[in-house]
């Protein structure tokens, strides 16, 4: 238990007292098993005591009863994440911040949003829209809370030409693991004040602070978007030409690889047909502008640049119809594949933009090493790829042998090609020694450092990303 106190009745009585609505406070029995686990549900470990809080203040009481107590505390959004880092792996408070979900202030002068952190990606989104701004990280799970995006420095398709999540997060609000409510970062375009104490809290997963608010850069909307379905004889051309278009200067929103057994599961898990089927293996571009003028000379660049290396086809997705039947079958990819077998594992790993094939080829050719099915996807403009382990019918002994091996040897090509163990879904707890593996050990000390000048007594989210 690591010296940590269990949750006891009177500790669930004070609660009670902090929040005042029983609806919001679940103990024992009322907890549903979906507040044990997270996405893959590979992990598992039950809460004592689940708070739905309302505000950064109730936060703050729980938070600073349990550093009194030295309780283990577990922030949790809406649970899509994918390595573990919102169960409760010591028990004790889970705080779920799903009914913080306002969104704050529109600051069209300072071009802001600010928010509370159970705001989902696509609510905020619609929002912005509908008064003419741009919120550009697009994570492929739009269920998401902002405060998990937050934690997890989530990616996106349209990391290729606007960044990620991090670049994103002007100001938060964060209540410390002592139950302190502080701000870090603000509606300033610069600063040089010190340590970036924001950027530290972003990609944190949950272990050094509890974000109550979040402060957000917009864009104006872009006013013409348009797709190119690119086919091409076989992955390799595909992938190769990545390269070529990112130095072209006519840079695509963004760039994803596909190929057609992984558009089949989609087909199939959707109820309708993809546009196309020509081909093995395809470019899905994205591009954005403020004119058609704009946009057109971006894509005519880059369709003929495809085309003399090979592409059978240049589609443009220029109907709704169209654009929503491709875009809707690239975002079904992950519960298309999961919905094709009995579990799965994932990796998110992420190479250099320029050894992108190389990854892609490996990973296609590995299920022969390992005798275990693969499936893979991703983002080929930023070198972010997610490779799907599954199950089918095996033992779970024999799962989670070949599992293990395949996972080793991905991470393993992924370092030899100066990559990283994750692009944009943390680390988590089950990701745990992969991270130690990749990193020098004294990464891993600043680490778990840092953990503890925030969380002297490791009482929230302990056992995530640095620590063992």
């Amino acid at each position: 238990m690591n010296g940590y106190k269990r949750i006891d009745e009177k500790d669930i009585t004070y609660i009670r007292e902090i929040i005042k609505d029983d609806e919001r406070v679940l103990a024992g029995d009322n907890i549903n098993e979906e507040y044990s686990h997270d996405e893959l549900s590979g992990t598992s470990s039950y809460p004592d005591i689940v708070v739905k809080a309302g505000s950064a203040e109730e936060i703050s009481r729980i938070m600073k009863y349990a550093y009194e107590h030295t309780i283990p505390v577990t922030p949790r959004g809406a649970g899509t994440g994918l390595v573990g880092s919102s169960v409760a792996m010591e028990h004790g408070i889970m705080i779920d911040t799903s009914l913080m979900n306002g969104i704050l202030e529109l600051d069209e002068e300072n071009l802001t949003v600010t928010v509370e952190p159970g705001v989902l990606l696509m609510e905020l989104a619609a929002y912005v829209e509908e008064h003419d701004f741009f919120y550009p990280p697009d994570p492929g799970e739009k269920s998401a809370t902002i405060g998990g995006n937050i934690s997890t420095n989530a990616g996106g398709m349209r990391a290729v030409k606007y960044g990620v999540t991090r670049d994103y997060v002007m100001g938060l609000e964060v209540v410390l693991p002592n139950g302190e409510i502080t701000q870090f970062g603000g509606k300033v375009v610069k600063n040089s004040s010190g340590y970036d104490l924001k950027d530290l809290i972003v990609g944190s997963e949950g272990t050094l602070g509890f974000i109550t608010k979040a402060i957000l850069k917009l864009m104006p909307l872009p006013k013409k978007v348009i797709s190119l379905l690119i086919p091409f004889p076989t992955l390799k051309q595909a992938i190769d030409t990545v390269p070529l278009i990112i130095k072209s200067k006519s840079i695509p929103t963004a760039i994803e690889f596909m190929q057609r057994e992984v558009i089949m599961d989609a087909e199939e898990y959707l109820g309708r047909a993809f546009p196309d089927k020509q081909s093995d293996a395809y470019l899905l571009l994205k591009f954005d502008g403020n004119s058609s003028e704009e946009v057109e000379e971006a894509y005519d660049k880059v369709a003929k640049l495809c085309l003399e290396q090979g592409a059978l086809d240049v589609l443009i997705s220029n109907t709704e119809e169209r654009e929503e039947s491709i875009w809707k079958a690239r975002g079904a990819f992950l519960e298309a594949i999961k919905g094709s077998t009995t579990y799965m594992d994932e990796v998110d790993m992420v190479v250099p933009r320029n050894c992108v094939n190389e990854m892609v080829t490996y990973l296609h050719n590995l299920h022969n090493e390992v005798d275990i099915r693969i499936k893979s996807f991703g983002h080929a403009g930023d070198g972010n790829l997610h490779a799907y382990i599954l199950k089918d019918d095996l033992s779970d002994e024999e799962w989670e042998k070949r599992m293990k091996a395949a996972m080793e040897k991905i991470y393993q090509k992924a370092y030899e090609l100066k990559g990283q163990v994750s692009g944009e879904h943390g680390i988590g707890y089950a990701k745990k020694p992969y991270l130690r593996e990749s990193l020098p050990n004294e990464n891993i000390s600043l680490m778990n450092g840092i953990k503890k000048v925030f969380d002297p007594k490791n009482i929230l989210n302990p056992h995530k990303v640095a620590q063992m």
